[in-house]
């Protein structure tokens, strides 16, 4: 069947509708000393050593039943292939689990300020892929929960991940406890850095892989080091893609199908759909464009479409209707793999307050151009039918760009603090952009009960994710849900 379709250059236009508020709340207008005040006089409401409290209430939600609610909004034949990646660790459990953590962190002190969260900063939502200006550097990779909420659950969520990875990689108490206290101080020091800057100076502070090396090096290993050094040529980009996930079908490039991991839609939907798939694709690749700036407009433009696959991706994410599209460009050795990512409701929604775009696509979209330093050039959204006709919401990106993900197995508890600061001085920069860094840095400056509090809270919950892993593994022992495991 025929897929070559050309991606045209429409004329910009805005959505009408697809905005229901101004975006993040605008900071009031104070001065520096009110904003200070502000942060000291929130330690009252919520003290430092508030946030090391955690017992899980007697209300609280079953685990299971809250991973079970997800499921009903994916695609079912997938579910089953969450569940078993969940089941290979208490890391990975907790790597699929921000729904259940998002439930008890509402239950949580917070000092009352907020910024845009990631939602889901686990360790290994954090690595390095090209920007704009085609250096690599070192920021949050998935905004699937973006959602404007408190500082103090990203940060939670990062040290309760380092402490179970810590656990799982056999560290001892003391080398985790200076994993959290090292994290949580980075986080300090930046955030009281950049409340010293300017705006400007906030907005263009980034991480890249020779600032990681130079700030942190020598407290890293000799192997870790070499692999820092040679994370740009391991970097996976659009060319691995094509080698790696297509071949040559009758004079034409395609994806490989590799069930279940990989289906070409040829394989999914009858040809007559796959048709009418193929038709609609035009509409969407417009509407999409339509996100775009004129400049990345004109660059997408420049590509042919050839093909569609459902590709399953992560760990919590298995089960979204995640797609890719592959476009050609000069010839058939100059590729383009979109990644078309379903968006549903951010799991913080019920608890920190609905989101102010009513398309999740844009919501992600939104969230990433706040607080990431240099976002793919081609980040987009757009909302189109799926395979089960029903209306999903989606936003585009590309799938490898120079995508490097850091290798936390088998790391040394100085290389761990050393990934632990990176990603701490990233959630700082991203708050400190769109929250009022004066006063978080005015808060936390209190001494070093904070960092105390968060080792705390970070092994406690480390301690409740090993009983809601139990959990799963019970319900899948028992019946209640199925797992598929070694995909």
């Amino acid at each position: 069947m025929a897929r070559t379709v050309r991606v045209s250059a429409p004329r910009p236009t805005r959505t009408s509708g697809d905005h229901d508020g101004e975006g993040l709340e605008q900071l009031a207008a104070a001065t520096l000393a009110e904003r200070i005040r502000a942060g000291k006089a929130a330690r009252k409401r919520a003290p430092l050593d508030s946030h090391g409290a955690w017992r899980p209430p007697p209300d609280r939600p079953d685990p299971v039943a809250l991973l079970e609610g997800q499921a009903k909004t994916r695609v079912p034949e997938l579910v089953p292939i969450r569940y078993g990646r969940m089941l290979v660790s208490p890391f990975a459990f907790y790597r699929g689990a921000a729904v259940i953590m998002a439930s008890d962190l509402a239950k949580t002190p917070n000092s009352g300020f907020r910024a845009q969260l990631d939602g889901d900063a686990h360790m290994s939502n954090f690595g390095g892929f090209a920007s704009a200006e085609r250096t690599l550097v070192f920021d949050i990779n998935d905004f699937d929960e973006t959602l404007p909420g408190p500082w103090e659950w990203d940060l939670k969520r990062l040290t309760a991940s380092l402490e179970i990875a810590g656990r799982e990689f056999g560290m001892s108490n003391k080398k985790r406890r200076k994993v959290i206290g090292a994290t949580v101080d980075e986080y300090q020091s930046a955030m009281h850095d950049f409340a010293r800057r300017g705006h400007l100076d906030v907005w263009y502070a980034q991480l890249d892989v020779a600032s990681v090396e130079e700030r942190w090096g020598e407290q890293l290993g000799g192997r870790v080091r070499r692999n820092l050094r040679g994370a740009p040529a391991r970097a996976k980009d659009n060319q691995r893609a094509l080698e790696k996930l297509t071949h040559r079908v009758g004079g034409s490039v395609r994806f490989v199908s590799t069930p279940p991991l990989i289906h070409s839609f040829d394989d999914l939907v009858a040809r007559s759909q796959a048709r009418r798939l193929d038709v609609e694709m035009l509409g969407y690749l417009r509407a999409y464009g339509e996100t775009l700036s004129d400049d990345r407009r004109a660059i997408l433009g420049r590509f042919t479409y050839s093909d569609l696959a459902r590709k399953v991706v992560g760990v919590g994410s298995v089960g979204t209707r995640t797609n890719i599209a592959l476009f050609l460009g000069r010839d058939d050795s100059d590729p383009l793999v979109l990644q078309i990512k379903e968006a549903n409701e951010s799991v913080l929604e019920p608890y920190a307050g609905k989101s102010l775009y009513r398309q999740h696509g844009r919501r992600v979209v939104e969230g990433q151009r706040l607080i990431q330093a240099s976002h793919d050039i081609l980040l987009g959204w757009v909302r189109g039918r799926g395979i089960d006709g029903a209306i999903h919401d989606y936003y585009v990106r590309q799938l490898w760009d120079w995508k490097v993900s850091p290798k936390p197995e088998g790391m040394k508890a100085r290389d761990l603090r050393v990934l632990g600061k990176a990603c701490a001085w990233t959630l700082a920069r991203a708050h400190a952009r769109t929250g009022d860094r004066v006063a978080i840095s005015a808060y936390l400056d209190g001494g070093q009960g904070f960092s105390d509090a968060i080792h705390e809270f970070a092994r406690a919950y480390a301690d409740q994710n090993e009983r809601d892993y139990r959990a799963l593994v019970d319900a899948v022992a028992q019946g209640r849900i199925t797992a598929r495991t070694g995909i």
